[in-house]
């Protein structure tokens, strides 16, 4: 049983010590990321059970994936290993002590080929929500199908379905995903997007407006994440203003699932919408404010310790 279900791609991240172009590092930290994996660790990590499915390699970068989701309390029992790939690699550069980047080696991974055949459908039993994001339909065909497979499976099973646009312009073009997204949208009961993803799908506009327009394409609730500036949140008819939690940033990565994570966490908990927002806008404020894509993730109770959990959104 999972409160939260999530599937996409894991990798391992080999991060920089040092802040400088990477050509200068000669030590690299090891870790794992990858959205869908980022949300099932935040979510665990608020008190709601969680399971990640994916393809992992049996190299030693996927046994490190696997102990690292147990390790975490996320259940894996889902997982697919394969034996034929390997394991996709993501290097992390402080540039600057405040703006990091990051590369990718992905092509022909075990996470990029993910099958519908991985899928099986107890794996949804008991479930409240189903997570996917904008980045697995992009990795291959067969990851494509599988997201379209997994919402079926999960209107059956009568859960809600959270989608993330999370665009990545390396994967895809615009156009490409526009397509797609605009395909898979409709099928979730929330959408999660930035003002530029919005953008991608229903043109620019204000945040408030981009909501609108994505709701009118078939989804119930729309939340467009405006990072520093909070969120705009447009739930059963009503525009929600989230303002951001304080913090201080050291590393944005990981900040738009950990405030998903905060939400959905919420959501299965039964909290209002002002609470999920609230939580969801501590969350995304307290990852920034360490290193990492997962690792600063906060539980329940340091949620009310470290956010500004009594600022919550204003409706209009």
């Amino acid at each position: 049983m999972a409160g939260v279900v999530t599937l996409g791609e894991a990798l391992v991240v080999l991060a920089s010590e040092r802040v400088g172009p990477l050509r200068h590092a000669r030590r690299l930290q090891v870790g794992i990321a990858g959205s869908e994996l980022n949300v099932a660790i935040g979510v665990r990590r608020l008190g709601v059970p969680s399971a990640w499915i994916g393809r992992v390699a049996t190299d030693e970068w996927g046994e490190l994936i696997v102990s690292t989701l147990r390790g975490e309390g996320v259940d894996t029992s889902w997982i697919c290993r394969d034996a034929s790939r390997q394991t996709a690699i993501m290097f992390k550069e402080r540039r600057t002590p405040d703006k990091t980047r990051v590369s990718y080696y992905r092509e022909e991974s075990a996470g990029s080929a993910l099958a519908p055949i991985d899928l099986i459908p107890e794996a949804f039993h008991d479930t409240d929500w189903l997570h996917v994001t904008g980045i697995t339909p992009a990795l291959s065909v067969s990851a494509h199908e599988s997201v379209i497979r997994a919402m079926e499976i999960a209107r059956s099973e009568g859960m809600q379905v959270s989608l993330d646009l999370n665009y990545r312009a390396a994967l895809w073009s615009r156009e490409q995903a526009a397509a797609t997204l605009g395909e898979i949208g409709p099928q979730a009961d929330i959408v999660f997007a930035s003002p530029d993803e919005a953008e991608i799908l229903v043109g620019p506009g204000e945040p408030a407006e981009q909501a609108r327009r994505i709701q009118s394409m078939g989804t119930t609730d729309v939340v467009v994440k405006l990072g520093a500036r909070g969120a705009v949140a447009l739930v059963e008819g009503r525009i929600i203003d989230v303002p951001a939690a304080h913090a201080s940033v050291v590393d944005v990565l990981g900040a738009g699932d950990a405030f998903v994570a905060g939400y959905l966490a919420q959501a299965v908990l039964g909290g209002s919408y002002e609470k999920r927002l609230s939580v969801a806008a501590t969350c995304g404020a307290i990852i920034v404010s360490g290193v990492g894509d997962w690792e600063p993730a906060p539980s329940l109770d340091e949620v009310s310790v470290l956010g500004d959990i009594s600022v919550e959104g204003v409706t209009r």
